[in-house]
């Protein structure tokens, strides 16, 4: 029987009954991540009725026209803000691009603040005038909770539970409410989503509307991930996986398309990419190497260098 990827309450850290629990916890979801690099979190304090109605606003603008959503693609910019049409985004190292269109949400930012040329303003779709706000409050809720978990995994690895609070204050972050579209013909040679891991320290996935998550295991195996509803899935990105010499792993994961009729259904997910400040320089922590486990990145480099690097790579740039 395959091994289950860990679903663990956050609750026993935010909330703890006791010291002991609390740090049973951290030792629980260091462990879960150290293994997979991914883990469900539950009782993470995001209302329900929060995240169905950012999914009814969401699959509202996708049912738009073709030609209104891509008045709102900007070209040239990397899908950084607005509407990245069907077709584009491309697994690295995929032959085929993946099936799905997005949109996404980045920080609100003053225009003067000293990233404001790296972190474009948003852009909000006329035609679905609540999507800015509820848009944005989804947002909000799971940088927090994304802050959380963090707080956590660094306490696991002996570092200050705030250390990472003055590196994420404004992390160049991005909410991506994606539409993958119905599969009408049997011959697709792509799957929704190709194998690949996040850019980014962590990802935070509320609410997806449909089977089709599977989690490469240390032994080679696709392992199914559909959580349950009050579950939001957070696994580890490539720059917590270089800032922690991997420790934390950031696995390979894909959406595959389902069987029969269910491919003909659209599915609906969101995913929240949390990044560190861009001016973060990710270079490896001095507890995470040790003599079995020497420095794999006598280099560092800042979030912005990574986040551009791999853009390219996904051929978002």
């Amino acid at each position: 029987m395959t091994a289950r990827i860990p679903t663990l309450d956050i609750a026993r850290f935010t909330h703890p009954v006791s010291a002991e629990d609390r740090a049973a916890f951290v030792a629980e979801l260091g462990q879960a991540y150290r293994e997979w690099g991914f883990a469900g979190i539950r009782n993470h304090g995001i209302a329900q009725e929060q995240i169905d109605r950012a999914y009814d606003v969401f699959q509202r603008y996708f049912a738009l026209p073709e030609d209104t959503k891509r008045q709102y693609h900007v070209a040239g910019g990397g899908g950084a803000r607005g509407y990245t049409p069907f077709g584009v985004e491309t697994a690295k190292g995929a032959q085929y691009s993946d099936l799905k269109e997005f949109w996404h949400i980045g920080r609100e930012i003053p225009r003067d603040h000293k990233c404001a040329d790296v972190m474009a303003a948003n852009l909000w779709p006329d035609e679905v005038p609540e999507f800015r706000d509820v848009g944005y409050g989804l947002y909000d809720a799971l940088d927090k909770l994304g802050s959380q978990v963090l707080a956590a995994l660094a306490l696991h690895i002996g570092l200050p539970e705030d250390w990472f609070v003055d590196k994420t204050n404004y992390g160049n972050s991005i909410l991506r409410p994606i539409h993958y579209p119905p599969i009408t013909t049997p011959d697709i040679p792509n799957v929704r989503a190709g194998a690949h891991e996040d850019i980014n320290l962590i990802t935070l996935l509320v609410g997806a509307s449909a089977a089709g998550l599977e989690v490469l295991s240390r032994k080679g195996e696709w392992v199914p991930f559909t959580a349950d509803a009050d579950t939001i899935v957070v696994n580890i990105g490539d720059m917590l996986q270089r800032l922690t010499n991997h420790v934390y792993p950031s696995t390979t994961h894909r959406v595959v398309n389902p069987p029969g009729e269910l491919a003909r259904q659209p599915r609906y997910s969101t995913p929240f990419f949390l990044h560190p400040n861009p001016d973060f320089l990710i270079d490896v922590l001095d507890s995470c190497v040790t003599p079995g486990n020497p420095s794999r990145y006598p280099e560092a480099i800042t979030a912005q260098g990574y986040l551009e690097e791999r853009l390219r790579e996904i051929k978002l740039k």
